[in-house]
């Protein structure tokens, strides 16, 4: 009887409410889920998130591969051209093995290629300036895939994060802010002025591709993001498998390559600091590894002021500026709206500090403005200094402003 009874009790004991115990935790996780869903689901199709970091992702794109193409004009036949070793038999050879592509590989004519380039240059500036933003978008990612793909191996590696960011960008709504399409946008706002009406239909396709619009800007924001993520933490878990970031000499090894070394001199006296290079050494590591688990804090911050040190010393240093810039860019995406938004207040604010009028200039609070005659008949305004004793001082001569 008594072991009946212990058997009996869970099944007989409820909540307040009427449920069984057994039964209220699959429901509170149920409703966890469904709350977590939720605020996914929200995330995804509420707001585009990120709309500054995209256009800053845009500009500094554009603006890298413009100056990129402009450094190599030059030399533009001998890596991409007629003239380059690369020739295009080898390249459509790696094109049936990769599956690459490349519109420079259509003709073998040299005035074809210059017009290329020509177009390569106008399509990158124009998607920097972010008109018509999502046909430039896609013209500037076939760009970047076939002048990648042509010369595969003449390149320094630095464009192939630029290659990944042109086709994610793709799918992002990165000229509706300070482009040229969001420009255009607020002066046909300012005409119709709200007063054009659609029919339910019309609203309701509106909707859906506003829904969509959103939802494909989302997911490729995340994906810039992830990819960032992905790079940098690898980044940091393969220098700690090697053996000479362990023991702090890497830096020293790098500062030595004559292939990096654009300043000769710069290298060899950062490299008389050993003890410097292994501590920057190790702080780069644990930059890259910590990098993707502090994101949602306020961590990040001096996490990405380290690696935009890091880069700009690997630009100056090493002399690879297109992949610290593309680097660079690419932290943008990390930093919310707010931020960029709170820049151009900052720059009015330090505009307004650097107008400071010079000594002498206008009135303060202790003179006042005297009105005289001049010799040559113009107005002359002196100030009049009030006394710091409190009594009064000589009477001004002329009229004054209680007159």
């Amino acid at each position: 009887m008594g072991n009946e009874q212990v058997r009996e009790l869970p099944a007989t004991t409820t909540v307040p409410g009427g449920s069984a115990g057994g039964a209220r935790v699959p429901a509170t996780v149920r409703r966890l889920l469904l709350a977590r869903t939720e605020g996914v689901w929200d995330l995804l199709t509420g707001r585009p998130v990120s709309l500054y970091a995209t256009s800053v992702l845009r500009i500094g794109y554009g603006l890298l591969y413009l100056v990129f193409l402009l450094r190599e004009f030059p030399h533009r036949c001998e890596i991409w051209g007629p003239d380059s070793p690369w020739t295009p038999a080898l390249a459509a050879q790696l094109f049936d093995q990769t599956g690459w592509w490349s519109f420079l590989l259509l003709s073998d004519s040299r005035a074809y290629f210059e017009l290329c380039y020509v177009l390569a240059l106008l399509t990158s500036a124009l998607f920097m300036l972010g008109w018509r933003t999502r046909a430039t978008s896609v013209l500037f990612a076939a760009v970047v895939v076939s002048f990648h793909a042509r010369a595969i191996f003449m390149t320094d590696g630095g464009d192939n994060l630029l290659l990944l960011m042109a086709l994610y960008l793709v799918l992002t709504a990165c000229g509706r802010r300070w482009s040229l399409d969001a420009r255009r946008e607020r002066f046909k706002a300012a005409r119709t002025d709200g007063a054009r009406t659609r029919s339910v239909v019309a609203e309701d396709l509106r909707a859906a591709r506003r829904t969509l619009v959103t939802v494909v800007h989302n997911c490729g924001v995340l994906v810039i993001a992830a990819q960032v993520c992905f790079l940098y933490g690898s980044a940091g878990l393969y220098k700690v498998q090697g053996s000479f970031w362990d023991d702090g000499t890497a830096l020293h090894y790098v500062l030595n390559l004559e292939l990096f070394q654009p300043w000769p001199e710069l290298s060899h006296a950062m490299d008389r600091y050993p003890l410097a290079m292994a501590v920057v050494g190790y702080l780069t590591v644990l930059t890259q590894v910590a990098f993707p688990f502090v994101l949602f804090g306020r961590l990040k911050y001096p996490v990405l002021a380290v690696l935009l040190g890091m880069h700009v010393a690997i630009a100056v240093v090493l002399g690879l500026p297109l992949f610290s810039g593309t680097m660079i860019v690419a932290d943008a995406v990390f930093l919310p709206d707010r931020f960029y938004t709170f820049l151009p207040h900052l720059l009015r604010r330090s505009a307004s500090r650097g107008n400071v009028p010079a000594p002498g200039q206008g009135t303060g609070l202790g003179s006042v403005p005297q009105q005289g005659g001049h010799p040559d008949g113009r107005e002359e305004y002196r100030p009049v200094s009030r006394p710091a004793s409190g009594h009064a001082g000589p009477p001004p001569s002329g009229p004054t402003v209680a007159q």
